[in-house]
């Protein structure tokens, strides 16, 4: 009797262990507590933009729908307040992708400027997309043909630490102006700075994005507007004190324009978050820089993998990097 008991208690221990052991793995076969065999890739993928008027956001939107197919993951383009802020988002796990200026992304990794005494150390490059234009909006009407004709006016300088902001301090600061002391600051958006343009609430607007701007574009189906000039001196000047700059020029027939308009910009760059796989980073820049074909907007044809390396001064995803190592050979 005894020897059966035992028999029968023995099988009751085995299901036992088994029972336990299945209450500790997940249905992907790995143990709760370890995650070595799954995959952690997320199931959603956001990438951050900018405000609805600017070029982030109809890019984002292609971008998503390019990413989507090409890993199988649900992409969306999600409205932001841009550069600086897509940079703390993605620092802080509220974004997986970001639109930010190579300027911008340079501070956070740094921890310089707008992000003094907060170095950024979860976020890594993808690539370069194409040249950010900083562009002086004004209307023909306004009397502002020059920055120095910017004092004592109200200015849009775009929100305190965004990407626009610091452009705006910068190139106000090499024409011999301040933010602080020589004109009348507005912290606008693109939208609202265009809105502000049209109603006389301001006289100019720094808006730092690829042109044609949607807001500036819409801006001009009903007022003339005018873009103010950076000088090829005050340029190498800008250049030389701040050298992710480049010299540009805002082409004729642009919002209008009779002549082309001598302009700088810095380049616009996604960022990744660290933490992604090298696999899934991979693909993602597989989806977007091996189908820029797809790419209806202007700016589509900047975005190349031969030049997706170019002016960027933080560390590249190793996901990334392989793509571009095996289509640039």
């Amino acid at each position: 009797m005894k020897k059966r008991q035992m028999k029968w208690l023995a099988v009751l221990s085995i299901f036992l262990i088994l029972f336990l052991a299945a209450c500790g793995t997940d249905e992907s076969g790995s143990g709760s507590g370890d995650d070595s065999g799954k995959s952690k890739d997320p199931k959603f993928l956001s990438i951050l933009t900018g405000g609805t008027q600017g070029t982030y956001y109809p890019l984002g939107g292609t971008f998503a729908e390019l990413v989507s197919e090409e890993t199988g993951i649900k992409t969306t383009a999600e409205v932001s307040q841009a550069s600086a802020a897509n940079m703390t988002a993605l620092q802080e796990g509220e974004g997986d992708i970001a639109f930010v200026q190579t300027d911008i992304a340079y501070y956070g990794t740094e921890g310089t400027e707008m992000f003094e005494g907060n170095k950024l150390d979860t976020v890594v490059a993808l690539g370069a997309l194409y040249p950010e234009t900083v562009q002086l909006v004004t209307l023909a009407d306004s009397g502002i043909n020059s920055f120095e004709d910017l004092k004592g006016k109200k200015v849009s300088v775009g929100a305190p630490g965004s990407g626009t902001y610091a452009n705006a301090e910068q190139l106000l600061e090499i024409h011999g102006l301040s933010i602080e002391d020589d004109i009348q600051a507005q912290n606008l958006d693109f939208g609202e700075s265009t809105d502000g343009l049209s109603t006389g609430q301001i006289q100019a607007a720094f808006i730092t994005a690829g042109y044609p701007t949607s807001a500036v574009e819409a801006l001009n189906a009903t007022n003339k507007v005018n873009i103010i000039p950076v000088s090829e001196d005050k340029a190498k000047e800008l250049i030389e004190k701040y050298p992710y700059y480049a010299v540009d020029a805002v082409p004729k027939g642009t919002y209008g324009l009779a002549d082309e308009v001598p302009a700088v910009s810095v380049l616009a760059m996604l960022a990744v978050k660290k933490d992604l796989s090298e696999d899934l980073v991979y693909k993602i820049t597989k989806g977007i820089y091996g189908n820029t074909d797809k790419i209806s907007h202007a700016k589509g044809e900047f975005i190349k993998a031969e030049t997706a390396l170019d002016g960027i001064g933080i560390d590249v995803h190793p996901g990334a990097q392989k793509y571009f190592d095996e289509v640039n050979k």
